[in-house]
């Protein structure tokens, strides 16, 4: 990589980051686990920054707040919110970033591509995100996936399928 795409993805990462966390700010409070806007950044870092800077720069977000800067949904930070009832969220976005960023990387750049790796992420977020809140609650099955993941499906959707446009407009000028 020659230091001017070195340099490129760079201010990438760091603006993906800083839409991460802004995600964050654009949430609508339903039970212990709000619906925010992270979870559409991740996404979309992994289609447009592949695996190995999309992963780079959610860890960099991810970072930020648990170092204490108020990244995460609520304007809240901290190593302890990895602990809660939505740390398995939050720590999906590693994995979900990888899986995203990859399967676009090898699969065809197409909206149906896209949205099968999106959808993809998206089990991995909830699989990591509902188990963790299951063993932090001590909720039983029924009961987790109806407070952390049902009331999300809907709404996942709507933002795959936007996410989905908005790559298909965005790619062209970071390719």
């Amino acid at each position: 990589m020659n230091t001017s795409t070195h340099l490129h993805m760079t201010v990438l990462s760091a603006l993906f980051a800083a839409l991460i966390a802004v995600g964050a700010f654009i949430a609508i409070p339903i039970g212990p686990i709000p619906i925010v806007m992270q979870n559409f950044f991740v996404l979309l870092t992994g289609l447009l920054l592949g695996p190995k800077w999309g992963t780079l720069t959610c860890g960099v977000y991810l970072l930020a707040g648990a170092l204490g800067l108020p990244v995460f949904a609520g304007g809240t930070g901290g190593i302890g919110r990895f602990f809660g009832p939505t740390g398995g969220y939050l720590l999906a976005y590693l994995p979900a970033v990888f899986v995203t960023g990859l399967i676009s990387q090898i699969g065809k750049k197409t909206i149906w591509g896209d949205s099968l790796a999106m959808i993809l992420a998206s089990l991995v977020i909830y699989a990591l995100g509902t188990s963790w809140l299951k063993v932090s609650t001590g909720m039983s099955w029924p009961k987790t996936l109806a407070v952390g993941m049902y009331p999300f499906l809907l709404g996942d959707a709507l933002k795959i399928t936007a996410a989905a446009f908005v790559v298909k407009t965005i790619r062209p000028m970071i390719d």
